[in-house]
């Protein structure tokens, strides 16, 4: 791809997640710590005479339609905002399950409005990216800056980024997909009308205190997910039987889970010895930071 432009789409992780209430307007306030992993999808624009997507990679095949792409929608939601948005050719390699509890398609959405912005002189903090993010997904926010931090309300309130030791982790996908709606309906959480106010339970930036306050949270989705998929609590057994692990947890709304090991040399062994034991799992061991 000539003159190509290309960005990394980071796979997101809820280190915690705790599910704060419904609103009346159907959607839910969170309060999560997320980060974010050294593997993903990534994302190529080249000039082109109209805007156009193709998707491949290990993953394309249940990534659905084009034309409902994020990537696309991010495109359009730009456009909307800035006149005369100059767009191209873009090129989406996924290697990252889909609805698997990693934003892949919002690292994806994210990744293009970075890449626009570079093609259109915008800065990243122009009130009109984020507000292109917000309108394609809830989720696309965060990943604009793909940096540890605190997210609350419905993903639309950050936190500034957070300084954290990185952590080793493995990833772990049963390759089955968890319907986020579905997993929120199961867990029927009780109604809140009073305003999202941005969380002030910040992490300790020291790793100990890290891994003791990861301890002391959790996911609220876990449980609901697994009401859904009783493969999650399969594979969550699975990494906590690995020797090494510190935390074992899923991500988001599932299916994918993480378990934090003492370093990376730790994480790559037990993802060799878990791919060996699951070789039809999605395994991969990442960074997380």
């Amino acid at each position: 791809m000539p003159s190509a432009r290309a960005e990394r789409a980071p796979a997101k992780v809820n280190l915690t997640l705790r599910v704060v209430g419904r609103r009346p307007d159907g959607y839910h306030n969170l309060e999560s710590l997320v980060v974010f992993a050294s593997v993903g999808d990534a994302l190529a624009l080249a000039s082109g005479p109209r805007l156009s997507l193709i998707v491949r990679g290990p993953t394309a095949g249940s990534a659905g339609a084009i034309a409902d792409n994020l990537v696309l929608k991010a495109v359009q939601a730009l456009g909307e905002r800035v006149d005369s948005v100059k767009s191209g050719r873009f090129v989406l390699s996924k290697r990252l399950p889909v609805a698997a509890g990693l934003g892949g398609g919002s690292a994806d959405a994210a990744a293009a409005l970075r890449l626009l912005a570079r093609k259109n002189c915008l800065a990243l903090d122009d009130p009109r990216l984020r507000d292109a993010a917000r309108a394609t997904g809830a989720d696309v926010p965060v990943c604009l800056e793909p940096r540890p931090c605190l997210m609350s309300g419905i993903g639309d309130l950050l936190s500034p980024p957070l300084e954290l030791p990185r952590l080793a982790a493995v990833l772990v996908n049963p390759r089955v997909a968890v319907p986020t709606k579905g997993v929120f309906e199961k867990l029927a959480a009780p109604r809140v009308m009073r305003v999202a106010v941005m969380s002030e339970d910040y992490p300790p930036n020291d790793r100990a205190g890290l891994l003791k306050y990861l301890a002391d949270r959790g996911n609220d989705l876990e449980a609901p997910a697994i009401a859904l998929q009783p493969v999650v609590a399969d594979v969550l057994g699975a990494l906590r039987r690995l020797s090494g692990c510190r935390l074992a947890r899923m991500s988001g709304s599932g299916a994918t889970c993480f378990a934090l090991f003492d370093n990376a040399k730790a994480a790559a062994a037990a993802a060799r010895v878990l791919r060996g034991r699951k070789p039809n799992w999605w395994v991969r061991s990442a960074m997380l930071g």
